[in-house]
């Protein structure tokens, strides 16, 4: 038996964000009042300025808040609802921005109809009732946070993030709109690229992959090999931007019906201690785990290569499965996304405190194909640092 959830609606278009106000009917309920929750930079390109004319023509009254840190911590979620929903009542909540806005929308969203606090909801099925209204519009080509069940806190004093993982928190309404993408930088469009890339290829070997997480994956992960590089080289390419958003979501959707595994598990350590970007870490982390789990998942890795863009002359099976390593080393190279774990101030010192954090996100590393064990974790954080 397979059960798959997602956002009630999803409407992809160019420049759709400015007519957002048009399609609020899919709420079905009448709206006078929101809050929109986005970042500093949307303010100054003018797409906030764009998504509240449009809101306003319909009628709806709009507050603005930019207080989301970006890899939110549980206070800081706290204080931006403290600020909001604790003192004003609305009946939708908008997230316009990255994953870690569209998180916080939907974790707001269930703290306002819940009595109990964020830490109460951590993990798994812990939230009782559904939240009010969301709508999402995502600006980058990542996370895939507008289609998924899950957002990611990140606990300091744990040196982790963890996820609130709940049927819940899937939104109401979702607007894909490439317009909002065609200014991202270098940087951040090839770490939320491959952060897509990377939930697309661990659900499609993780544990729980089935029909309805491999026909996702694998459309990600062909939407996204064919154009991530010129995403990245000419970012004002709307095809292409519209192609990785799509393909973005189908990475969210796949691991929303498989769920993300090992990479995943040893990515919220670096996060959560030293700041490196989600899809930072992921992208170092997930050629080595790829090939440490190459024994378990060979004939499957192989299926990937004809939809990574990689031609089969008179390859084998275990050639096609090295291929696709091989192809993901190499963009990672090509995307310049950083490969030093020591840049960012990790020694080999903490790798034993980084492994022991890992393998306590069991939700994760029970995905995984292969077990790993604390010394198989420290040695692939120790290919990391120079």
């Amino acid at each position: 038996m397979y059960v798959f959830k997602t956002a009630d609606t999803i409407i992809t278009k160019v420049g759709i964000a400015s007519e957002i106000g048009e399609h609020l009917s899919q709420l079905k309920q009448h709206v006078q009042k929101a809050l929109l929750l986005t970042q500093p930079a949307l303010q100054k390109s003018g797409a906030v300025e764009k998504v509240v004319a449009s809101l306003n023509q319909a009628g709806v009254s709009v507050d603005v808040t930019t207080d989301v840190e970006p890899e939110p911590t549980l206070s800081n979620i706290e204080t931006v609802y403290q600020a909001t929903l604790n003192v004003t009542d609305y009946d939708v909540l908008i997230g316009l921005g990255g994953g870690s806005i569209l998180d916080t929308t939907k974790l707001l969203s269930v703290m306002k109809t819940n009595d109990m606090s964020l830490d109460e909801m951590l993990g798994s099925d812990q939230v009782k009732q559904p939240g009010i209204p969301t709508v999402l519009i995502p600006t980058t080509s990542g996370t895939g946070a507008e289609v998924t069940p899950n957002a990611i806190v990140t606990l300091p004093e744990k040196e982790l993030k963890i996820g609130v993982v709940s049927s819940y928190l899937l939104p109401n309404l979702v607007l894909i709109d490439a317009a909002l993408t065609t200014g991202l930088p270098k940087p951040i469009t090839a770490a939320t690229g491959m952060d897509a890339f990377t939930h697309a290829l661990e659900s499609y070997i993780s544990n729980k992959a089935n029909p309805i997480s491999d026909m996702f994956a694998l459309e990600a992960i062909r939407l996204i090999s064919a154009n991530i590089e010129t995403a990245y080289f000419n970012g004002g390419n709307i095809e292409a931007r519209e192609r990785m958003l799509i393909g973005s979501m189908y990475g969210g959707m796949a691991l929303t019906a498989a769920g993300t595994a090992a990479v995943h598990a040893m990515a919220y350590p670096l996060g959560g201690k030293y700041k490196i970007a989600h899809g930072v870490a992921n992208s170092m982390l997930l050629p080595h785990v790829t090939q440490f789990n190459m024994d378990a998942i060979e004939t499957r890795l192989a299926t990937v290569a004809e939809p990574m863009g990689i031609k089969k002359e008179n390859q084998d099976e275990k050639e096609m499965a090295q291929a696709v390593v091989d192809r993901i080393v190499e963009l990672t190279k090509i995307l310049e996304i950083p490969q030093d774990l020591s840049a960012y101030g990790v020694q080999d010192s903490a790798i034993e405190s980084m492994a022991v954090a890992a393998l306590d996100v069991k939700r994760l590393m029970d995905n995984n194909p292969k077990q790993l064990t604390k010394e198989d974790v420290k040695a692939i954080y120790g290919k990391l640092l120079a």
